[in-house]
């Protein structure tokens, strides 16, 4: 989990665990194609009403949201790429506010509510990674190329193959006929390699090998035969090999319903994909330390291989003073404010910040045995 979204993620449970007495929470939610003036305009009418209305002050804490949410509208002078989902209301005697203008995925609907509790199903999805995958599937008769993000697939193109089906003829017509067939394969291969590097590399040089790419790794798919002659003929452009998640996967159809079939068939990798970053840092980590180090209240340690690393939020500190470090490791676990604090820190000497997630046996014993707080450095400190 990168730190957006584990900021994301904090903000996200505050609204889900928000509640009010009365019906004082609102909701704005905008989609992309809607305008800020619109929910601005709703915002300010209503707040107009309900100050004309309440003479008593019965609807303070309904006033401040309103205000509260007019303030964020105004802030936004254009709708933001994906939309935003705005919350204000009283809380506890206090007034909160979560604004998302930072969606991964667009808001599908405007929403403008007022009840005890936030409307939080427009967030469903939200946290999940937003890394992208390209889709190729080659077979026989076809290919098809996609793209998918969070499960959703989108389709870039199919097409179909001239290559011929296979003779029973014998003699020199089978040998010509073999070799002409060969021929077409080969040229369908070459096109199916380009259009891939079009689609997943984008408009590049082909001289240069600083191409950026628009998608984060690539899954392929097809018949077992096929797919191994089409990698084994190098038509698949180098760095699209390099970005290959895992093995080939055995697909029927070169249409959408592969691509789909291709998704489902590799969603395990696509997880195991978006947390590869962390878990490197993590068995860095780990590795330096040896099998069986439980860690304590803070401390170093030599690495048993190329890492020297340190543990424990007094520990990290001091490393950070040295501009000694190269990675901090922080738990989820811990408070935002923390997480924010380590992470502007190590980036202002030119270090990194991941995050590591507790859902799983190392990443809780991370957060148990060191605090939650680790790094790796670039040199040794005394």
């Amino acid at each position: 989990m990168d730190i957006e979204s584990y900021e994301r993620h904090e903000r996200i449970e505050r609204v889900e665990s928000a509640e009010a007495t009365e019906n004082d929470l609102v909701t704005v939610a905008i989609p992309p194609d809607k305008p800020i003036g619109e929910a601005l305009e709703r915002v300010e009418e209503d707040r107009a009403e309900a100050k004309y209305i309440d003479t008593e002050g019965e609807d303070a804490a309904y006033l401040d949201a309103l205000e509260t949410l007019r303030q964020v509208l105004q802030h936004h002078e254009t709708t933001p790429e994906n939309g935003l989902v705005a919350y204000a209301g009283v809380v506890d005697g206090e007034v909160v506010e979560y604004v998302f203008d930072d969606l991964p995925t667009p808001v599908s609907e405007f929403v403008y509510e007022r009840d005890n509790e936030f409307e939080t199903e427009l967030l469903e999805g939200v946290e999940r990674s937003g890394k992208t995958f390209g889709l190729l599937v080659v077979e026989r008769g076809g290919a098809a190329l996609g793209l998918t993000e969070n499960d959703d697939v989108q389709v870039v193109e199919t097409f179909d193959s001239d290559v011929m089906g296979k003779t029973k003829a014998g003699g020199q017509s089978a040998q010509r006929f073999e070799r002409e067939r060969e021929r077409q394969k080969e040229e369908f291969f070459e096109s199916v390699g380009e259009e891939a590097e079009r689609a997943f590399l984008g408009e590049h040089d082909a001289e240069s090998s600083s191409a950026t790419t628009d998608v984060d790794g690539l899954l392929l798919g097809g018949t077992t035969v096929t797919v191994e002659d089409f990698l084994e003929g190098d038509h698949l452009d180098y760095r699209l090999e390099e970005m290959l998640v895992g093995n080939p996967v055995s697909v029927e159809y070169a249409s959408e319903q592969g691509l789909r079939q291709l998704v489902e068939k590799a969603s395990d990798r696509i997880e195991d994909e978006e947390r590869r970053e962390m878990q490197a840092t993590l068995d860095r980590f780990f590795d330096a330390l040896g099998v069986g180090s439980s860690g304590g209240e803070g401390g170093s340690e030599t690495a048993r291989g190329d890492d020297e690393v340190v543990y424990g939020r007094e520990s990290v500190e001091e490393a950070l003073e040295y501009d000694a470090v190269e990675t901090v490791l922080v738990s989820e676990g811990l408070p935002v404010e923390e997480v924010r604090d380590l992470r502007e820190r190590a980036e202002a000497e030119g270090g990194d910040c991941v995050v590591v997630p507790t859902d799983f046996a190392r990443g809780q014993r991370f957060h148990e045995a060191f605090d939650g707080v680790a790094a790796i450095l670039r040199f040794a400190i005394e």
